[in-house]
């Protein structure tokens, strides 16, 4: 079978038939040749044994013979001179006995348990002697490396005989025959070593066909994976059909996105024609009340977004999909708490960096969960770096460093002297002099224009800059907070349009934005009316906005309205009370107005027709009974799901109770939300004083010192700082921005429009198939 290619076709039933075939002969192919492996390595082992026994057992003889020698040529002693078996050695005709002897091999772990034992049962009338292999040995079974050793066991008595083979088979010893004379054992020897050459010549050649065999069905054995998956999901699917009432045909019902209803159809023609069968297959489109699947096209490019949003819930079908706008919310959240323009580049590259080796990457299809998990978010990490580039020449922040890249719009009046002498010096922001802490008259110092983009550098070496910064960034966090909000609410407007609920639209959408416009939407407008209408000549008389909104709900102000220290505009008291009173009757509106519309509209569907009569008695039939006419209530047929109706679930208690509990989450969630996107000014205070510790106690260190010993310094610090700016900075305060990132957009912003209470589309796919029976691989090793 050639090999067609890393992805072939799903092969034809009768291609299977034949590649069963293949499969079967390749099998028994393979076991009959493991089989003679197995023979031949056992034979071998065998024959390897033997020839260390023979080598053994000689050395054994000769230093016997050597021993008896020499006690020839000297004089007889007392213990020396005695037999094995002492007295006993010599019959009663006064010759000696003669000892068999058995030899064998054995495990080399075995031997003290062995020894042991012999001495124990035998009772000390047996002499062993034993020897290591000191090559090791291969199980022809298990293809282990096993320590054997030689052994030889002298005894006398087919008793003593007996019992010796027992316990040698207890301890699975392998006994082997050993002739008692020399040179029988040289002849044996020889006829070993000859049948040990053959063995390994062939041993070499059956070693070489099993290469051979499984070389070719190498070269086949990912088409075949790939076919038998294929085969294995169609006739799954299969099995998932009916057959109509003529058992000829199947019949089956699911889901297909309406665009491709055509490349279906052609694809159905083509197999009815690649078949060679006569009967066509028909395609209809069938009306039910179940719902839909959701499917969202995705790319390589936004298949990341969607996964985050479908981590929170899948969408039901045809809701409102949050991914779109998350695609550049979410990185510019990210960047809102991480916006520094060095640590953006580093990301940059990295982000880049998996992007253009995208294809390579791919081809290596790691196992690692964590690379993959890197790898999957690419482009998520490529916009979150971009967007931290904006925010960070937003912020002047480079390393915690401002960059002065337009000039500062102030400038300094004082003299050098002054500023070498004077550990502070206080700037004037307005536009004529100010009165200084001595009340000493001192010169403007700002130029009159504002800094053309981002923070002026001059902030960076104030003493009050996370005042001011502090200020500008929760203040931000507020308005971006307050206007993802609304969007979400604005969202929910194609729910209820979609979903043919009016009565949403009414009832829930309308009190909700003018719920949430009321309250924070005026924050928002005073912050920016702030920001607009003072600056350094009247900051004084600012008013405090947080004060402001706490005096809004007390219906608080101060008698003189008009003062320009209480209020932003004129009419501002009268427009709070307003404010809130909307607020209040839109929370109300909230609570109430969907319960009674709902309780309207059931009665309308329902009119209680039972009346009372003279006596007290109820009528159930009503005027028309008076006529002969019986009227019935008809149930409706529940729906093709299995659910019951509308009218018979219909519970006003419950209703009101649900609504309850919707208009309490909502009115305190838009504060809560509110205070919660307060964790962008949070986070972002966070990652640039982390920054700001990383220089001064490590890379300041470096330029504190001149001359070839500060070179030296630096460089010795710029590591550490290095590594410690990748793997605090950028892991895990970027991992800390990225989970608050995604708390923002599931909790605050998907919340207000979002339920995610369907289930997604799967269709049939090879690709899909393939890609989980690999990874389920890779598990199992």
């Amino acid at each position: 079978m050639l090999d067609t290619g890393d992805n072939p076709d799903a092969p034809a039933p009768r291609e299977m038939i034949d590649l069963e075939a293949t499969f079967e002969k390749l099998e028994n192919e393979m076991k009959e040749v493991n089989t003679n492996a197995e023979a031949l390595k056992r034979n071998f082992l065998e024959l390897t044994e033997l020839k260390h026994i023979l080598r053994k057992t000689q050395v054994f003889f000769d230093e016997a013979a050597f021993l008896q020698s020499a006690q020839m040529h000297d004089q007889p002693k007392s213990e020396e001179a005695q037999n094995l078996l002492g007295e006993e050695a010599t019959r009663a005709g006064g010759q000696p006995l003669k000892l068999g002897f058995v030899a064998g091999v054995i495990l080399r772990e075995r031997i003290p348990a062995f020894e042991r034992l012999l001495w124990r049962a035998c009772r000390g009338n047996v002499y062993l002697k034993f020897a290591d292999i000191e090559t090791p040995l291969e199980d022809p079974v298990t293809g282990d490396q096993v320590n054997k050793c030689v052994f030889i066991i002298f005894y006398q008595g087919e008793q003593l005989k007996s019992r010796v083979k027992k316990i040698c088979e207890g301890f699975r010893a392998t006994l082997y025959p050993c002739p008692e004379t020399p040179a029988e054992r040289r002849e044996m020897a020889i006829g070993v070593m000859t049948r040990i050459e053959d063995l390994q010549t062939v041993l070499g050649q059956t070693q070489d066909h099993r290469h051979r065999v499984l070389v070719a069905a190498a070269k086949n054995i990912k088409v075949w994976f790939i076919k038998v998956q294929k085969i294995k999901a169609i006739y799954h699917t299969l099995n998932l059909f009916n057959l109509d009432v003529t058992q000829k045909c199947l019949i089956a019902e699911c889901w297909c996105p309406v665009e491709e209803l055509e490349k279906i159809q052609l694809a159905l023609r083509r197999g009815t024609e690649r078949s060679g069968s006569n009967a066509p297959c028909i395609l209809n489109q069938m009306t039910t009340n179940e719902s839909p699947p959701t499917y969202n096209h995705t790319n390589k490019f936004t298949v990341a977004f969607q996964t985050l949003v479908d981590s929170y819930g899948v969408a039901s079908y045809r809701e409102v999909n949050p991914a779109p706008f998350t695609i550049i919310s979410f990185p510019f959240l990210f960047a809102v708490m991480f916006g520094d323009t060095g640590h953006a580049m580093l990301m940059l590259a990295f982000g880049g960096w998996m992007v253009i080796k995208e294809k390579s990457l791919l081809a290596q299809k790691s196992t690692n969960e964590i690379w993959n998990t890197f790898f999957g978010g690419r482009y998520i990490i490529l916009l979150m770096a971009l967007f931290s580039l904006y925010t960070g020449l937003i912020y002047n922040d480079f390393y915690s460093k401002s960059v002065n890249l337009f000039g500062s719009a102030w400038h300094s009046n004082y003299t050098e002297h002054e500023i070498h002498s004077h550990k502070q010096l206080q700037m004037c922001p307005n536009s004529g002099p100010c009165i200084g802490p001595d009340h000493e008259e001192i010169p403007s110092n700002y130029r009159g224009y504002p800094y053309p983009f981002g923070l002026d550098p001059i902030w960076m070496i104030s003493v009050n800059t996370i005042t001011y910064t502090n200020s500008f960034k929760m203040k931000m966090s507020v308005i971006i907070g307050v206007c993802q909000m609304l969007f979400g609410v604005f969202l929910s407007i194609f729910n209820h349009r979609f979903f043919k609920e009016p009565m949403n639209i009414f009832a829930k959408f309308i009190p909700e934005l003018v719920f949430l416009n009321a309250i924070f939407g005026y924050l928002c407008v005073l912050i920016i009316a702030k920001w607009i209408s003072w600056g350094g000549d009247n900051a004084a008389c600012a008013p405090s906005i947080l004060l402001g909104l706490i005096n809004m709900f007390l219906f608080k102000y101060d008698s003189e309205e008009n003062d320009s220290c209480e209020s932003m505009f004129a009419g501002q008291q009268g427009l709070q009370v307003v404010l809130v009173l909307v607020a209040v009757i839109s929370a109300i509106c909230l609570l109430l107005l969907k319960p009674l519309l709902m309780l309207y509209r059931h009665r309308l569907k329902h009119p209680q027709v039972a009346r009372l009569d003279a006596g007290g008695h109820s009528d159930p039939y009503g005027e028309d009974h008076a006529d002969g006419v019986e009227h019935h209530d008809t149930q409706p047929l529940p729906s093709a799901g299995g659910a019951s109706n509308e009218e018979e679930e219909f519970d006003f208690g419950e209703l009101f109770v649900h609504q309850c509990i919707h208009t309490i989450e909502f009115c305190l969630g838009c504060v809560s939300h509110t205070a919660s996107y307060l964790r962008l000014w949070a986070l972002s205070l966070a990652h640039g004083q982390l920054s700001e510790v990383l220089w001064s106690m490590v890379l300041r260190n470096g330029f504190a010192i001149n001359g070839m010993v500060g070179s030296i310094v630096l460089f010795a610090v710029f590591a550490p700082w290095l590594m410690l700016t990748i793997g605090i900075l950028l892991v895990m305060e970027g991992l800390s921005a990225f989970l608050h990132t995604l708390r923002l957009h599931w909790v605050e912003f998907q919340s207000k429009f979002y339920v995610g209470s369907g289930y997604p589309f799967t269709p049939f796919s090879f690709e899909i198939i393939l890609d989980q029976a690999e990874a389920s691989d890779h598990e199992v090793h």
